[in-house]
């Protein structure tokens, strides 16, 4: 995998060992796009796999960017991939919905990437409304497969935009003030 845009593009990223779904360099591309310049931006890449929704969001300006992923196998991979990053990327290896209750960081934007078979697109969203994890008016990004719905608004979220590429689905949820 390539990093698409950005002061890294063109960088190449390693796939860790395990069970992987990378995120296309298409929808990456085109959700980097979307979201432009990430100058200050605090960033948080959660299922992160092999860091790279991180090193685009680093690619492009954002800072602080935090990446989560409870998978031990991916440590390695992940480590030796931040290390392009021209600043520092801070690794929680844990699970998401633990790191979204404790953070006392409020980010930006949050980028979720769970595997497909995962249940609880929806509650992710809605936590992030919840919690002081987001800022008024920042935005939780779900890729989900197209077959998982997800209600227009939930709790103070609402989606501002949605996405289709092939069979996945990328929805944009502002949390409102």
């Amino acid at each position: 995998m390539r990093i698409t845009g950005g002061s890294l593009c063109g960088r190449t990223v390693t796939v860790p060992g395990g069970v992987i779904r990378p995120a296309m360099d298409r929808m990456r591309e085109s959700l980097f796009a979307i979201l432009g310049d990430l100058s200050g931006k605090a960033f948080l890449d959660t299922f992160s796999g092999s860091g790279i929704c991180a090193l685009e969001a680093v690619s492009r300006g954002a800072d602080p960017v935090y990446l989560v992923e409870k998978d031990p196998i991916k440590v390695e991979t992940i480590f030796k991939n931040i290390a392009m990053a021209p600043v520092r990327i801070e690794c929680k290896f844990m699970s998401v919905e633990l790191f979204l209750k404790r953070s006392k960081i409020p980010f930006d934007i949050i980028y979720f990437d769970p595997p497909f078979p995962y249940k609880f697109h929806g509650s992710l969203i809605e936590m992030t409304g919840k919690l002081p994890v987001l800022k008024e008016g920042g935005l939780s990004i779900m890729h989900r497969p197209k077959e998982r719905i997800i209600p227009e608004t939930l709790g103070n979220m609402t989606k501002v935009d949605e996405r289709a590429y092939g069979r996945s689905i990328v929805d944009f949820y502002r949390k409102n003030s």
